[in-house]
């Protein structure tokens, strides 16, 4: 038998991809009252769960059952490459998968529960029969409360060892919806290869123009909801920092629609860091009302 070589297995896990839900899983500790004096090793092991194990369980399961798609769009990644040989692709998820929900009924019951939407979400967005990731409506939500919603939870469960206060749901899932905008414009690099192969993103629904104008919207207005809720609960200076953030996000967002295209990976580098920072933002208001009515 031929195994992949340990590079090319991280290659298929894409690390690059961890960073959005440890980012999230943080702002889940901050809003649930992390101390430096709390448990490390949950915070380590929170940190594997969200990163390396069910993130790239997501991407390994992407990549297998887009193979096809990436023979057009990016040859060059490791299954249609063929540095990644046989069926290994499909182990690896499989093994990833596996290993995230040991970890997480290791963690507790809350953060169990939110792995194993996440892993079913995973599959449900990449395989058939259900295959989200067809109609860009259903595939980028499913993408934007994985990597921002569900490790938000995950964080602020293992921070309080109990169910998150439900001010913290609410403002994980407004960001969740929010990522569903940041996951169009990365659909924009692939519209070529959707096309031939049938999947539905938002670019080939709505054009590009379109698509980038829906995810400005979809990122701009829950970020409003959080800048209404934060003054309701009586944030003041964080609804400020957060209405800040959304303001440079709004200038640059000219700049995007100026040239969605060419301009969506640099949104991506730019707009999308503002968008992250307001997430921490919310996440310490959130840690001042830790136990308040």
């Amino acid at each position: 038998m031929t195994y992949p070589a340990p590079a090319v297995v991280l290659e298929l896990l894409k690390p690059i991809t961890w960073f959005a839900p440890m980012w999230a899983f943080v702002c889940g500790l901050v809003s649930g009252g992390f101390t430096l004096q709390d448990r490390w090793a949950l915070v380590i092991g929170g940190v594997l769960l969200t990163g390396p194990l069910v993130c790239g369980a997501s991407q390994a399961v992407n990549d297998w059952y887009d193979r096809h798609v990436d023979a057009i769009n990016e040859p060059d990644r490791p299954i249609p490459s063929g540095r990644m040989p046989g069926r290994w692709g499909f182990y690896v998820a499989c093994a990833f998968t596996g290993l995230s929900l040991a970890l997480a009924a290791a963690l507790g019951l809350a953060v169990l529960g939110a792995a194993i939407v996440g892993l079913a979400l995973a599959w449900a967005y990449s395989a058939p029969p259900l295959r989200l990731k067809a109609n860009g409506w259903w595939g980028n939500s499913a993408v934007g409360l994985c990597y921002e919603g569900l490790p938000w939870f995950t964080g602020a469960a293992v921070a309080s060892a109990a169910m998150p206060d439900a001010r913290i749901v609410w403002l994980a899932l407004l960001y969740s919806i929010g990522a569903h905008g940041i996951m169009t414009l990365n659909d924009f690099k692939s519209v070529e290869g959707d096309v031939k192969s049938g999947v539905a993103s938002l670019p080939v629904q709505l054009g590009v123009t379109g698509a980038a104008r829906l995810a400005c919207g979809v990122m701009a207005a829950p970020q409003i909801v959080v800048i209404a809720l934060l003054a309701h609960w009586q944030r003041p200076v964080h609804a400020l920092i957060v209405g800040a953030l959304l303001a440079a996000q709004g200038f640059l967002m000219m700049r995007l629609l100026a040239d969605p295209r060419g301009r969506a990976a640099w949104y991506n580098a730019t707009g999308t860091t503002l968008y992250v920072l307001g997430m921490l933002a919310a996440a310490f208001a959130l840690r001042g009302l830790a136990g308040a009515p």
